[in-house]
C-alpha cells in the first residue's frame, strides 16, 4: 500500500509564502516524477509544477518565478515553495507522483488527498 499525504497549506495575505509538502510512504520501490496539481472551486485541476527523479523541473507559466518545486529522495517527499501569493492561487492543491511499489510490475500514478490554499486580499 502506498499513501501520499500532503501538509502546509492554509490561509494567508496577498504577497505572502506558503511551503507545501508531500510525503510518500509504504510499500516503494522507486518514485519516478512528482508533481503538484490545483482546483479551484468550478475549474478544472491544473499542472502547477512537477519534477523528475533527476531534478528537472516545469512550472504553469501562471506561477513561474514564484513558486519553486524541490524533492528530497531520501525522504520520498516533495515541496512546493510558494512566494508572492496572490487571491487567484487559491485553490485546493493535490500532489501526484508516479510511484513502483515493490512487487509490483509496473509504476502508477498516486494522488494525495489535497490541502486548502486559500490567499486573501
Amino acid at each position: 500500500q502506498v499513501h501520499l499525504v500532503e501538509s502546509g497549506g492554509g490561509l494567508v495575505q496577498a504577497g505572502g509564502s506558503l511551503r507545501l509538502s508531500c510525503a510518500a510512504s509504504g510499500s516503494i520501490f522507486s518514485i519516478n516524477a512528482m508533481g503538484w496539481y490545483r482546483q479551484a472551486p468550478g475549474k478544472q485541476r491544473e499542472l502547477v509544477a512537477i519534477i523528475t527523479s533527476g531534478g528537472t523541473t516545469n512550472y504553469a507559466d501562471s506561477v513561474k518565478g514564484r513558486f519553486t518545486i524541490s524533492r528530497d529522495n531520501a525522504k520520498n517527499t516533495v515541496y512546493l515553495q510558494m512566494n508572492s501569493l496572490k487571491p487567484e492561487d487559491t485553490a485546493v492543491y493535490f500532489c501526484k507522483a508516479d510511484i513502483h511499489p515493490r512487487f509490483s510490475v509496473t509504476s502508477r500514478y498516486f494522488w494525495g488527498q489535497g490541502t486548502q490554499v486559500t490567499v486573501s486580499l
